[in-house]
């Protein structure tokens, strides 16, 4: 049974969703919140597999709500459900923390499509099938995929899983170049403009958490791809 905390303040669109992913599509336990306060309150309360929420709501909005889970639960998926559906919406939506971004209106179908593809993304299914390593070392950074850590000394930076994901590619083929679509295809299952703008994002960020080794950086080959690279060493061993 798939836990979902649903946060909508639309109460006919929360019980519409709520009904069919309960009783027409089946599989679903679906917890309802009214808005990001509650939201936190619910998910403080109890353990979801993924949340649904809406981004313009009274009280805490949606995006609001996500950044306050990132910090505790970096691991959860998260799906927005929103009216808002220009770029920036897209990619406001995605730096705040999300995995996907489902724009209004929409089928249940389509939200039960979009959970079963984050939950597969968030459980590695539709990574390439390699062995599982325990951490990775990048110059003096040690990457733990499983638990979406990127540790320097005695810091430790929490990634959301698509961070993660889009990292532990990277670090598989440590100082080779990945290309966009093979990123794009494992992580987003599409090539398409706004999952393409969300991965720039992704790797802007990757960028900053790694900026404290100069001897590390994210090179990005206009056209081709993008790598992780360690100057000194075209790859590194993996622990």
């Amino acid at each position: 049974m798939t836990r979902v905390l649903l946060v909508e303040d639309d109460k006919n669109l929360c019980f519409i969703l709520k009904s069919s992913l309960e009783q027409m599509i089946g599989g679903y336990e679906v917890e309802a919140a009214s808005n990001g306060k509650e939201g936190l309150e619910k998910l403080a309360a109890g353990k979801f597999d993924v949340i649904v929420s809406d981004v313009e709501m009274p009280v805490m909005d949606g995006m609001t709500m996500v950044r306050h889970i990132r910090e505790h639960h970096p691991g959860v998926a998260i799906i927005f459900i929103t009216g808002l559906t220009t770029a920036r919406d897209v990619i406001n939506g995605y730096q705040s923390g999300a995995d996907f971004y489902i724009k209004k209106p929409f089928l249940p179908e389509e939200l039960d499509a979009h959970i079963q593809a984050v939950l597969k993304v968030k459980q590695s299914v539709l990574m390439p099938e390699t062995e599982e390593k325990d951490a990775y070392p990048i110059g003096n950074y040690t990457f733990i995929p499983s638990q979406h850590l990127l540790l320097y000394g005695e810091e430790r930076q929490s990634l959301t899983s698509k961070e993660a994901k889009v990292l532990e590619m990277l670090c598989r083929e440590m100082g080779q170049i990945v290309s966009r679509e093979e990123i794009l295809t494992a992580i987003w299952q599409t090539a398409d403009f706004y999952s393409s703008r969300s991965l720039d994002v992704f790797i802007t960020k990757l960028r900053k958490y790694l900026a404290k080794d100069p001897a590390v950086f994210v090179k990005v080959q206009k056209g081709v791809g993008i790598g992780l690279e360690f100057s000194g060493k075209e790859k590194l061993d993996i622990l």
